[in-house]
């Protein structure tokens, strides 16, 4: 990260927005950007467009809208194209996910049936609770990539597109861990896609196809994917960003803004126990034990590295952390995350706290898409390649080099995403270690 605002080219122009899985978040998401361009709806939840960056100490400081500080791509600049298992276009799937109101569906109807999916890449070995029928076909996974590279190409002239972003909000696939001779180099990974080699799932399919291209990619799911040494070789050996991974929406959230402060009081915690209900296609997804198992790996490593129980032994050395979510087809995208926390107070006397959060999955995730994309297409412009470590405020699992420790509390995170919009700017960090904390 050495470039700084001379070196950020301008977002002027059209950038489209690539989707492998047009589901209920990223149906959501498109449609939410069309009513907010139509003056509908309020773009609530994005950083983007509703947040606000302090610049400047004592009488001089000043909040300035962030997508009027830093140079961000525009909303009626954006197209939108992707890729799913399913035939439906935009406005079909969002009838079905049940996520927005049929008036605010059939506001967009025109704009929505025009978005088609292109053929999606699928394995059911990966993805095992769905069958899908409108697939690509290719005797070799290599082939399969060429295809989806085709459609990005494709896709660029027609909508006579600047940029790309890629941002994965398909299914979570089954569990997996780095495989050596595969995983571990670009060459060994090329190779295995010519070779169709097991171990390579369609979300990383997607991400090689994007970031061989020099397209920036996200992955909104927990699943192995750009997080392998190979498309990190990628990354870097094309100058692309890229970050990831689980979109940070519903019970995690909750869990990342009120685990810093018991731990910033020097509360104790004995317990924290969390289950969910979900009826949606992520719900039926995990259902299956494979599946769910890397969304509970995603979900687990939140509080250790919040809470430090190596450092804290006496508040958090034996706490206990139990994930559960359950496929529950009546709630649909109504998800609904309960917590009970066992904490110990002065002298070790027990208290608990419960939350009962009835939340709205896609529309809690579908401006993590906006601000991701936007912020990608700013991190490419000024030059940044590799992981992006300043959007872990994004994510649930985020990626980290090897031997590091990912940071999970949202208050440090979110200082760390404005204080490197700042530098993008030349801005100096806002501390608050003296008088830039005055007005």
């Amino acid at each position: 990260m050495v470039l700084k605002n001379t070196d950020i080219k301008g977002a002027d122009g059209k950038l489209g927005i690539l989707i492998p899985g047009l589901g209920a978040v990223s149906t959501t998401f498109i449609a939410g950007v069309h009513l907010i361009r139509k003056g509908l709806r309020k773009p609530i939840g994005s950083l983007t467009q509703m947040g606000k960056l302090r610049v400047g100490k004592g009488d001089a400081a000043k909040d300035i809208d962030i997508n009027k500080f830093v140079p961000l791509a525009s909303l009626e600049n954006l197209e939108f194209g992707g890729w799913d298992i399913f035939e439906d276009n935009v406005y079909e799937a969002v009838k079905k996910a049940q996520v927005l109101s049929n008036e605010d569906a059939e506001a967009v109807k025109g704009d929505l049936e025009k978005i088609k999916p292109w053929k999606g890449v699928f394995d059911k070995r990966f993805v095992k609770k769905l069958d899908g029928k409108w697939v690509k076909d290719g005797e070799t996974l290599w082939d399969k990539a060429q295809k989806v590279k085709e459609d990005i190409l494709k896709f660029k002239e027609e909508k006579k597109l600047d940029r790309m972003v890629m941002v994965w909000c398909g299914s979570t696939e089954i569990f997996q861990e780095v495989t050596p001779g595969v995983h571990d180099t670009l060459e060994n990974f090329e190779k295995g896609l010519k070779e169709n080699h097991e171990k390579i799932a369609p979300s990383m399919i997607y991400a090689y196809a994007a970031l061989d291209l020099g397209i920036p990619y996200a992955n909104g799911a927990p699943n192995l994917c750009n997080d392998i040494p190979a498309l990190w070789e990628l990354a870097e050996k094309n100058r692309v960003p890229m970050c990831g991974k689980d979109f940070k929406t519903g019970q995690t959230l909750m869990k990342t803004i009120l685990a810093p402060g018991l731990k910033a009081r020097m509360l104790g915690v004995n317990g924290w126990f969390s289950t969910n209900i979900l009826g949606n296609r992520d719900g039926e997804v995990l259902d299956d034990p494979e599946s769910f198992k890397s969304k509970e790996v995603s979900k687990l490593s939140v509080l250790d590295q919040i809470f430090q129980p190596d450092r804290y032994p006496d508040l958090y050395k034996d706490y206990y952390h139990k994930v559960r979510i359950n496929y529950y087809p009546p709630r649909g995208d109504n998800k609904e995350g309960w917590d009970n926390i066992d904490i110990a107070g002065w002298l070790g006397y027990p208290m608990q706290i419960k939350i009962d959060f009835l939340c709205r999955d896609s529309i809690l995730a579908a401006p993590i898409v906006l601000d991701l994309a936007l912020f990608l297409d700013l991190a490419q412009r000024a030059s940044l390649s590799g992981n992006q470590e300043w959007l872990s405020f994004y994510w649930k699992s985020p990626m980290t080099l090897p031997g590091e420790h990912a940071e999970h509390d949202l208050f440090v995170q979110l200082m760390r995403l404005k204080n490197t919009l700042r530098w993008f700017m030349n801005e100096p960090p806002v501390t608050y270690l003296g008088s830039e904390t005055y007005n």
